[in-house]
């Protein structure tokens, strides 16, 4: 039974399961608790401080507050407060979500981290690449796992719309940290998913801008989406890349040495060679290239004459497989064909109308060849062979 004299207690420690939506912490963690008091008859004062005036997530965070302290046996009432943090406040926040380091750094590049970073490639555009990180970034969330999504795709950034987000959405700003947006869904078969997603697009005044940077330009904004955004402990942290080998897939290898990388390719064998090109560039930037997608591999359709299922190969085979032994022949270790995605209309059509085929409809084949590959990946130990242990001589 809770008594007067242990309520603020109890009331502080159900605080401490409402969790900030961007930063994905407990709010009493983060120091957004600024008061708390409980008078006489059960009503609990609490103010909260939001991170940033006008946080978009006002409400959600309201909403939980409400709920925990609702929940607690002896609260009679809540009269909630909302503020914002001063400047000496984020100021002191932002210094405890880099781990009291005074400079942004990129965390994945730093010794200890255990997030699998994941790079996904393509020789060329119109393979599905982006549709296939989308996908196989929440098929990861479903399972479980803590899962970030970064489209490096600067100038072609199609991310945002194949996840839905609304074209007004913004990342929250805590002084220079950058919050990624949290995209949430609850798929067909009742698991829900949760993603960090930066974009670009996220960043411009509108989605229509045009940029047009080159190198050095693209290498600072690269930096500030890596090192700037706050990530927080991920399991998996998906790029998607732009297609080619140009400077941001080169930036990118630079900045992560000893990440993954994935091809994704489809059954053409003209298409093979070019995606040779994007595993080699990455294996020249020291990531470990871990495999090849085949995409699009085939159709399957009913028969209306035999009423069988025949699986029709509309841009011929054999292009996933020979881009994996390219890629063996090349670097001079196995590089597998780690998936066959079949062609689904749902595959293209849903990504246009914000619905992930593993989301929208998990028992497609499709959608069964991403889970497969998913959960191939989660249970996988991630291996220290490519990556830089940061020893010394002695």
């Amino acid at each position: 039974m809770v008594t007067t004299t242990n309520l603020p207690d109890a009331a502080l420690a159900a605080l401490g399961n409402v969790i900030d939506p961007e930063i994905r912490r407990p709010i009493t963690e983060l120091g957004m608790v600024d008061r708390l008091e409980v008078d006489d008859v059960g009503t609990v004062h609490v103010t909260v401080l939001l991170t940033v005036a006008g946080c978009p997530l006002r409400n959600t965070i309201e909403s939980d507050v409400r709920k925990a302290l609702g929940s607690v046996d002896g609260v009679t009432g809540v009269n909630l407060t909302v503020g914002a943090m001063n400047a000496e406040q984020r100021a002191a926040l932002t210094r405890k979500l880099r781990g009291d380091r005074p400079e942004p750094v990129i965390p994945f590049a730093q010794p200890g981290n255990l997030t699998q970073v994941l790079s996904v490639a393509s020789g060329k555009g119109g393979v599905g690449k982006s549709s296939v990180t989308v996908n196989l970034a929440l098929a990861l969330a479903k399972m479980g796992r803590s899962v970030g999504i970064l489209d490096a795709d600067i100038y072609g950034h199609s991310v945002p719309d194949l996840l839905g987000i609304d074209d007004d959405a913004r990342p929250t700003l805590v002084d220079s940290m950058i919050m990624p947006v949290p995209v949430e869904f609850q798929a067909a078969d009742g698991a829900q998913a949760v993603v960090k997603v930066i974009s670009m697009g996220m960043l411009k005044e509108s989605r229509d801008q045009v940029i047009a940077w080159r190198g050095p330009i693209l290498d600072r904004a690269l930096t500030q989406l890596l090192s700037e955004v706050y990530w927080g402990d991920l399991d998996f942290f998906l790029i998607d890349l732009p297609p080619g080998t140009g400077d941001v897939a080169m930036s990118i290898g630079q900045k992560l040495p000893g990440s993954d990388l994935v091809v994704v390719t489809t059954p053409q064998p003209s298409a093979a060679w070019v995606s040779e090109r994007a595993g080699t560039m990455g294996s020249m930037m020291h990531q470990n290239v871990i495999g090849v997608i085949e995409n699009m591999s085939w159709y399957q359709t009913t028969c209306p004459h035999c009423g069988q299922d025949h699986q029709v190969e509309l841009f011929g085979s054999g292009g996933g497989q020979q881009t994996a032994d390219g890629l063996t022949d090349r670097l001079a270790r196995e590089v597998p064909l780690l998936a066959q995605i079949p062609m689904e209309v749902a595959m293209g059509a849903g990504s246009e109308f914000a619905a992930p085929i593993v989301i929208s409809q998990p028992g497609l084949p499709a959608a069964q060849a991403i889970t497969g590959l998913a959960e191939r990946m989660a249970a996988a130990r991630p291996s220290l062979v490519g990556r830089p242990l940061n020893l010394t001589a002695r």
